[in-house]
Order: C-alpha cells, then structure tokens, then sequence
C-alpha cells in the first residue's frame, strides 16, 4: 500500500528497501511476511508507522502510509480499497466522482 500510495513502481520501491523486485511482489501477494530489517527499511524511508506495518493499527493516523498526514477513516478505506479487484476499485473511484460532482 505505502508503494503505491507513493506512485512507485515495484523495481524502483525494492531498490529503495534494499530487497529484489521478486521478493517484493511476493510480499505484496501475502506469500510471506517481510523481514524485520524490509520493515525498518520502509519505516525509516518512507515515515511509515510501525504499529500499522506489523498489525495493521493506528493508535495515531497520521503516518500509516508514508504519506501525507490521514485520519483514522481514510486509513481504514484505503486498507479495505486496497483488497477489491480493479474493477471494483474503479467503481468506487466512479462513485465518488459522481458524489463529489453533486457539490
């Protein structure tokens, strides 16, 4: 999530972790969880929150995803976002096109 929040592409975010492109697209599938050194690599890179890293919580919503300040809503909505299908989430970014143009 925190690569894709930050429009990187895998070879250029796996470089900036110091793990192989492979071994990144492995850990995106949930095929494993990352080493505690990949971990430290992305929270200090990146300003990521640990606690959400390793549990998926936020005690303190700012720095979940290595971005911009988010509220606790926004996280959760990008944590369910991120498991839909594409399709789905081009649905969901139609709908909220079509809300916001209502205002």
């Amino acid at each position: 999530m925190i690569r894709k929040l930050n429009k990187i592409n895998q070879v250029d975010f796996s470089n900036q972790i110091g793990i192989s492109q492979a071994t990144l697209s492995e850990l995106e599938q949930d095929k494993y969880k990352p080493s505690v050194d990949t971990i430290l690599a992305i929270v200090q890179g990146f300003e990521a929150d640990v606690e959400w890293i390793l549990i998926g919580t936020k005690s303190a919503a700012g720095k979940a995803f290595g971005i911009r300040e988010v509220n606790e809503k926004e996280a959760n909505v990008l944590v369910h976002f991120d498991k839909l299908k594409t399709t789905d989430q081009d649905e969901i970014i139609d709908f909220i096109k079509l809300k916001l143009s209502r205002y």
